[in-house]
């Protein structure tokens, strides 16, 4: 992988030189008429001398740098280079260090130190590693660890000093409303919120009573009570949606999440305390329309014949990753005829789901391997009797299909020895979110 483009300026210390000027004054001959060799001899008297050159004791000049340290200061701090790198795919620190031209003793040394080595080789792409050297002797380097803490490395002395700097973040708790004209993402964004939090809305909130793709209509209504993050005052990213409501149809959802002292109940519930997750996805995956209903009467659109359609056909970009709808375990994952690359899981009580044509099977899918709801088990494509990339997905009960889209689906519930903490702080939550209710726009609410 090649490094990203990046700007090190280095500066050499301008040298001065005496240029001596040399002077070769030719004579055509004798023949040259008196006026003009007069007129010579006085451009030459009038020619301008060189200065003498300044006489340097040059074993005092050798001398007073040898005793100049080696190390940077604010005087000398334009022989420095200095370079932002941004981590590409398949980078290694190693790598890094040689593209740059930085000697390798350097980070040899700082992986002697155990805590540093952690924080050094772990290395994301996009991560920003910024480095600062002097003909390849690494003076400083700084990366951000995460969004709370960086660490700083600095040249001290003979060795280094490593430093964590902490820089924490502000919350800010903020509600949106916003009404639905076109679709939910639409919505979303002119309202001013993140793609982050509007598919939180989709799939982990509202996703299991709600089709965002068959059932929105014109005039849906949505609130939402969130997280913003901001660090020395500037915005950095979403948090955790706090409470929502949705409005579908006249029909309204409300949630709102719930984390336990103890941290063993966590998640998002009605106001009842029944879990807003269900055993199985509507929809394993993020999709861009619904190519092909479930249709016992569908009219095959390759071989022309009526038959049932016993699924539902979600169309997505090839690539796209595909989830396990619920907890199972792997049943096939191979080619199988029509249905190209294709994986079943079996769930257990006689109910199993079926993902066709994939393009390519993810890690999970391994046959008699267990994957948890949302594990990544294959990617979209059109492999088998496919016009174009989608997912073909069914859901069947001891063998017979049933519509995914449809069939419901049983929740979990709050245990009732947590029923008094939950009721307490599921009030407040949505006491905030009613104030934002109704409202076009933004209503700020709190800080923390």
């Amino acid at each position: 992988m090649q490094p990203s483009d990046f700007s090190a300026p280095a500066h050499a210390p301008a040298s001065e030189r005496s240029i001596g000027t040399s002077r070769r004054h030719w004579l055509a001959g004798t023949s040259l008429p008196l006026v003009a060799a007069v007129a010579g001899i006085l451009a030459l008297a009038a020619w301008p001398r060189p200065e003498a050159p300044t006489s340097v004791d040059l074993t005092a000049l050798v001398a007073a740098q040898s005793a100049e340290p080696t190390t940077v200061t604010a005087a000398d701090e334009d022989f420095a280079a200095n370079v932002e790198y941004t981590v590409q795919r398949n980078d290694t620190l190693d790598q890094i260090f040689r593209s740059v031209g930085i000697d390798m003793a350097a980070l040899v040394e700082l992986r002697q130190r155990p805590e540093v080595r952690r924080a050094l080789d772990i290395v994301r792409p996009g991560d920003i590693i910024t480095l600062t050297h002097v003909d390849g002797a690494l003076q400083s380097l700084n990366r951000q660890i995460s969004n709370t803490l960086t660490l700083s490395v600095a040249r001290s002395g003979d060795g280094f000093a490593v430093n964590y700097v902490e820089n924490p973040l502000e919350t800010e708790i903020v509600g949106r409303s916003a009404q639905i004209t076109s679709s939910l993402f639409a919505a979303g964004q002119e309202a001013g919120m993140s793609a982050e939090t509007i598919m939180t809305l989709a799939n982990q909130i509202f996703g299991w009573d709600i089709d965002f793709a068959l059932d929105i209509r014109d005039g849906d209504e949505f609130s939402v009570l969130y997280e913003q993050k901001f660090q020395d005052g500037q915005y950095v990213n979403d948090g955790r949606v706090l409470a929502a409501e949705f409005v579908n149809q006249g029909k309204t959802h409300r949630a709102v999440w719930f984390q336990s002292q103890d941290g063993e109940v966590q998640g998002y519930f009605t106001p009842e305390g029944k879990g807003m997750r269900k055993a199985f996805l509507r929809a394993p995956l993020d999709f861009t329309r619904v190519s092909s209903v479930f249709n016992p009467r569908r009219k095959h659109p390759i071989s022309g014949v009526v038959r049932a359609h016993k699924g539902v056909d979600y169309a997505a970009p090839t690539g796209t990753p595909i989830w396990a709808a619920g907890e199972g375990r792997v049943q096939f994952a191979g080619r199988k005829g029509g249905y190209g690359n294709v994986v079943t899981i079996d769930h257990g009580k006689g109910i199993s789901t079926v993902y066709g044509h994939m393009s390519r099977f993810g890690k999970s899918a391994r046959g008699g391997r267990t994957v948890k709801q949302g594990d990544i088990i294959g990617y979209v494509g059109m492999t088998g009797a496919a016009t174009g990339p989608h997912l073909h997905y069914e859901y069947r009960i001891k063998g017979v299909h049933k519509n995914p889209a449809t069939i419901p689906m049983p929740r979990t519930e709050i245990p009732s020895s947590y029923l008094a903490e939950f009721r307490g702080q599921a009030e407040s939550e949505f006491a905030k979110l009613q104030l934002t209710s109704g409202q076009r726009g933004i209503a700020m609410v709190a800080s923390r």
